[in-house]
């Protein structure tokens, strides 16, 4: 694609990147094909394509943001399907990544927006008033139904009290910055992101990770100052709040590295790993050494299922005879191209494990999206729930906390995979799975 930036704008490294990225498209549409917004509402607007050439139109010409260029913009998913089918190698992730922040520094949203965006990012990457909002959401949850009207506002109330816990588990004392040893003989250090959202809404995933890991050899550090990954805000544009909570998190595995040695960060919210192995990249206009340390942290992250794989889990139990429909999380699948490690550990763990059709298409979580497009988020969520069910499984697993929140309530119990692997390798039967 011809791209025409002045040489000012392309000082500037977020231009001169998107300049990059937009110069590898060369219009073929593949990606149309597998953007689940294109599927749904058929709008070349609506798909990567569009999307850049609205993108393009926009930064070239170095205006505001428009209504139409947000309308469309705000209905990406950021699932990263196209990346996983462009075969020119488009880096859309980075392109949409700095159209959000260009549109948040251009373009002023209606009043309920703003504000609930900005509740948002205030909110979901601090777990103590994530938790205190949730205690009250669960409250108000039995009358979501009552909330009246069509309007985007009303609609956004409706599905942020759909989606609150019927009750908020207790704080679990893993998640205290501490040192978990290993039990015997020390094989791998790693450092574990504790999370936000996460740690609230499921604290058995972090502990089933420790316990797993710890009985592996693996020593397992919750790093003082470590926090929040920064997708949450990052995605809805909050540029400046997500790079803070970045430096922290490499500025406290930095010294976790330095004092001790660190093998891995080892990531159980996929999300959360899409944006920690992009950290190099969203830290490369800093100085030294923050530079440096931020492309080391990015090169030793792992998903968990990437971790085991490489550590040789092996389960202690016998087959419980159980069918797993195994949901691939978009950020794990697309953002990261892990793919076969999950499903095989299942196996591995004594599962039958079968994939529902259309395994590429979001099932519509997307971070904040199931809040912030819920009519479109609620679509997808039916359409994957529906190819799930058809595999008759006993069990969905899921590596994504995102994903299990949006595809829960439905009968058919929804999992980490990670709390799987624990329970087929000593640990407790997941609470979710019928004795």
């Amino acid at each position: 694609m011809q791209t025409n930036f002045t040489a000012e704008q392309l000082r500037d490294p977020d231009f001169d990147s998107s300049n990059r990225v937009l110069r590898t498209c060369v219009h073929c549409g593949m990606c149309t094909a597998t953007c689940p917004t294109f599927v749904l509402l058929g709008d070349e607007l609506d798909s990567p394509r569009g999307r850049i050439y609205l993108i393009k139109d926009m930064l070239e010409n170095g205006r505001p943001a428009t209504e139409e260029v947000v309308r469309h913009v705000d209905r990406c998913l950021s699932c990263l399907s196209c990346m996983t089918t462009c075969p020119s190698g488009v880096n859309y992730m980075h392109l949409v990544d700095h159209a959000r922040t260009y549109i948040e520094d251009t373009y002023r949203r209606p009043l309920t927006d703003r504000v609930l965006r900005s509740v948002l990012g205030t909110l979901l990457p601090r777990p103590g008033l994530f938790r205190l909002a949730m205690l009250g959401a669960a409250l108000a949850r039995p009358f979501a139904g009552l909330v009246p009207g069509r309007s985007m506002t009303a609609q956004r109330l409706r599905a942020m009290l759909s989606l609150a816990p019927r009750s908020v588990p207790p704080a679990s004392p893993v998640e205290v910055p501490r040192v978990h040893p290993a039990i015997g003989e020390r094989k791998a250090r790693v450092a574990l992101l504790a999370g936000c959202a996460q740690q609230v809404l499921m604290p058995g995933i972090n502990e089933a990770t420790i316990r797993l890991l710890t009985r592996l050899g693996v020593e397992v550090v919750v790093a003082e100052g470590a926090g929040c990954c920064g997708a949450l805000n990052h995605h809805i544009g909050q540029h400046d709040r997500a790079m803070a909570l970045v430096w922290a998190n490499v500025e406290a595995w930095t010294k976790v590295k330095e004092t001790g040695g660190l093998d891995a960060v080892v990531i159980n919210a996929s999300g959360c790993g899409t944006t920690v192995k992009d950290y190099g990249f969203m830290c490369r206009t800093q100085a030294e050494p923050l530079k440096s340390q931020a492309e080391a942290i990015a090169a030793i992250t792992m998903d968990i299922s990437e971790f085991l794989t490489r550590f040789g889990y092996q389960p202690t139990r016998n087959a419980p005879g159980l069918t797993v429909a195994y949901h691939s999380a978009c950020s794990l699948q697309h953002g990261q191209q892990v793919t076969a490690e999950p499903k095989a550990l299942l196996a591995k763990a004594g599962f039958r494990v079968v994939e529902p059709r259309e395994p590429h298409l979001c099932c519509g979580s997307a971070g904040t999206y199931n809040m912030m497009q819920p009519e479109i988020s609620g679509r997808l969520r039916e359409r994957k729930l529906d190819n799930l069910k058809a595999t008759k499984p006993d069990l969905i697993a899921a590596g994504n906390i995102g994903c299990i929140t949006q595809l829960s309530g439905e009968g058919v119990p929804v999992v980490h995979t990670v709390e799987l692997l624990d329970w087929m390798a000593g640990g407790p039967r997941p609470p979710a799975v019928a004795a």
